[in-house]
Parts: C-alpha cells; sequence; structure tokens
C-alpha cells in the first residue's frame, strides 16, 4: 500500500521539490491533499496532475478560480487557514509535509499531531515559536517529527546509530546574499541585493532571513528542539561552499559531518523514506572540483539576530514567538520596499523589549503573543 501525503505549502520551493521525490518514486507514494497559499493556477495543475483528494488555498480570495478550474474534476477545494489546518488532520493521508512559512505553519503542525501523523518538517517557525508545546504534544501522541532543513537533517544523520553523549552541534551557516558587503555598506542594501543568495534556491521571506542570520538563529533553536540540545552547546559557523551541511562533536573529539551538493531533494527525500534511503540519479561528488572547504568565524556586529535569537532561546517562554512575528512584518515590509534592511533587526528588537512576557504559553497564547509582535513591529516601522 502507497504512503499517503498531504503537501502543505505544494507551490513553494520544498513543495515542489518535494513532488519531484513523488515523482521518482511513484510506486512507494500518493499525494492525498496539496494546499498553497495564494498560487491557485499552479496549485491547480499540481492537483490534476497527481489526482489528489483535496485542495486547499489559503487567500479565500481565489477559492471561485481555483474551483471554475477543478470543475471537471472529483477533487474537493477549500479556502481559509483553519481549513489547511483541517486538511493536515484528515485521515485520508499518513505523513504531512510542513512546507509552509513562517507562523502559519504552527497550527497545522499540531493538528497532524494529534491525529498520529508523521511530520516531515520544513517549516522551522513551528519549533521556533512553539517547541516547548509541540515536542511533548509529538511524544505524547507518538507522533515522529523528521527534519528537512538541509542543516537538522545533517545532524539527524551524523547522529543516527550513535550513543555517545555529544559535546556541541555545529551549524553551518553560507552568509546569505550579504556574506562579502561591509557592514557598512548595510544601511544602502535594497531587497534585490539580499535576494540574490549565493548558493540556495529559495523563496523570498527565507532568503531575506538567510541574509539577515535570522535564519540561522531559528535553526538554532529548532536544533534544540529536535535534539534536546542546550544553547551553549550549538555553534554556527560560516561555511561559504555549502557543501557540510552540519556536523556532530563528540566527547572523544570526534566530528562527524553530512555533506553534498546543496539539493533539498536529499534531505526531503530522506525526512519521506527513513530509516531508508532514496536512490536516486545524480552524478558521484566530484571532491576535485570541490577540493576547498572554508570556515568563517560570524562577525557578531554584522549579523545581530543570531545572537538575539540565542537570547531568546535561553529566555524561553514567549520570546522567540515574538521575535519570529516581528521578524515576518518587517521582512515583507523590506521586500515591499517599506522599510530599510537595517530596520528588521530594529523592529525585532523593539517587538521583544516592548512585548508582554509569558513565561509558559500554551498553543493558545501563540495567537495573541504572534499579533502582539506584529503590531509592535508595525508600530516601529510606522506602517
Amino acid at each position: 500500500m502507497k504512503e499517503r501525503l498531504t503537501i502543505l505549502g505544494s507551490t513553494g520551493s520544498i513543495g515542489e521539490q518535494t513532488l519531484d521525490i513523488v515523482r521518482e518514486n511513484g510506486e512507494r507514494f500518493e499525494v492525498s491533499a496539496l494546499t498553497a497559499h495564494r498560487n491557485w493556477q499552479r496549485l491547480a495543475e499540481q492537483a490534476i496532475a497527481f489526482e489528489v483528494d483535496t485542495v486547499v488555498i489559503g487567500d479565500e480570495r481565489y477559492y471561485k478560480p481555483l474551483s471554475e478550474a477543478l470543475s471537471r474534476y472529483p477533487i474537493k477545494v477549500f479556502a481559509g487557514s483553519d481549513s489547511i489546518a483541517d486538511v493536515a488532520g484528515a485521515t485520508n493521508s499518513d505523513t504531512v509535509v510542513n512546507a509552509l512559512v513562517g507562523y502559519s505553519g504552527l497550527m497545522p503542525t499540531a493538528k497532524a499531531i494529534k491525529a498520529h501523523k508523521k511530520i516531515a518538517l520544513a517549516n522551522k517557525e513551528t519549533l521556533v515559536v512553539g517547541g516547548a508545546t509541540i515536542i511533548p504534544m509529538a511524544i505524547e501522541h507518538k507522533s515522529p517529527i523528521l527534519p528537512i532543513d538541509s542543516e537538522h537533517s545533517a545532524i539527524f544523520q551524523c547522529l543516527m546509530g550513535e550513543h555517545a553523549p555529544l559535546r556541541r552541534l555545529i551549524v553551518t551557516c553560507s552568509g546569505g546574499a550579504l556574506r562579502d558587503l561591509p557592514k557598512e555598506a548595510l544601511a544602502r542594501v535594497t531587497a534585490k541585493q539580499a535576494l540574490q543568495h549565493p548558493r540556495w534556491d529559495m523563496g523570498a521571506k527565507i532568503t531575506i532571513d538567510s541574509a539577515t542570520l535570522v535564519n540561522k538563529g531559528f535553526e538554532v533553536i529548532e536544533a534544540h528542539w529536535l535534539f534536546g540540545t542546550p544553547a551553549d552547546k550549538i555553534d554556527v559557523v560560516m561555511h561559504p561552499e555549502s557543501i557540510i551541511h552540519s556536523m556532530v562533536e563528540f566527547e572523544d573529539g570526534s566530528i562527524k559531518a553530512q555533506m553534498g551538493e546543496p539539493d533539498m531533494r536529499t534531505p526531503i527525500s530522506l525526512a519521506l523514506m527513513y530509516p531508508q534511503r532514496a536512490k536516486r540519479d545524480v552524478a558521484p561528488f566530484d571532491f576535485v572540483k570541490n577540493s576547498s572547504l572554508t570556515f568563517r568565524e560570524i562577525d557578531r556586529e554584522k549579523y545581530p539576530a543570531l545572537d538575539i535569537a540565542y537570547d531568546c532561546l535561553r529566555r524561553g517562554g514567549s520570546a522567540a514567538a515574538t521575535m519570529n512575528g516581528a521578524n515576518e512584518v518587517a521582512v515583507a515590509a523590506f521586500l515591499a520596499d517599506e522599510c530599510r534592511y537595517l530596520d528588521i533587526v530594529g523592529a525585532i528588537e523593539y517587538a521583544i523589549t516592548n512585548a508582554d512576557f509569558v513565561e509558559k504559553p500554551s498553543l493558545e497564547d501563540y495567537v495573541e503573543i504572534d499579533r502582539q509582535a506584529r503590531a509592535l513591529a508595525k508600530s516601529y516601522l510606522k506602517l
């Protein structure tokens, strides 16, 4: 019997590459449901090609054209964020691939966990915002969470079969589009500049997060929740080639690294097929071509968001959720040319300083925490 997948965010980069894995392994997988935020045309194409049962469009304005496009097919069509969460918990799938962007991924993950689904998680904000709630919930409901982020997949692979205590996790970082730009020039950075990632092809929001290193700070928080590792045992090192995806150092000084060409299909396929691996038609790694692997220390003055994320992790409670909500507003404003690049971190700092702190938030509390963070960021940015 084939494994049935629900793919949340199917029209984005991770979603499209997940469907590539399904095409390559049609004897193993079938797609039950797909969701997208507003790209209804591509969603309709995917739904027809994979003969899915259900689709959901997040932006309700596009329900009518999507319904009309699929009217000749036996495909159920829904709209809205509540429907995305509902389809994540529906009984017609075994595995939920959460490739949603930002805070929107939290509630669908919770619904999927309560339905005892396997979660292939690309939405790091699920754990950044609600890790203290989500991880105990996943344990209670026996719902495995397998990481899709290349860094966390790398750590997961390095820990396979190990029983010895670890000394530290080493998360690698490309440095993003502004890696070689002096910090004095950051005040003049445009969205076009910040979107030119040197190694990975990603969506706009995560590409900006990679430029500010907000994304890497969030990966530190995610690593804490996935692997139970405290902040002082998680290091970040800049690795411009993006060949080593992350490392684990053990107490005897041994270091294990997972490496390979930058290709998100590798961690996606592992998350779907674990403990097996996919047989993929990729060229063998060329060590001569990649003979030089370099590493740099992170410039903490140029990238203050990284230390802000560490502080949020150590503080716990609602701090990281506030950071995430403010960041989402600021990044959207920057992409819309409504604020400067440096205002992104400014908005984050303002929100964290002025937000109410909730020491032990419930899943329901995150709604208000996120709302307040966004309001504070908008106030700072004068939106």
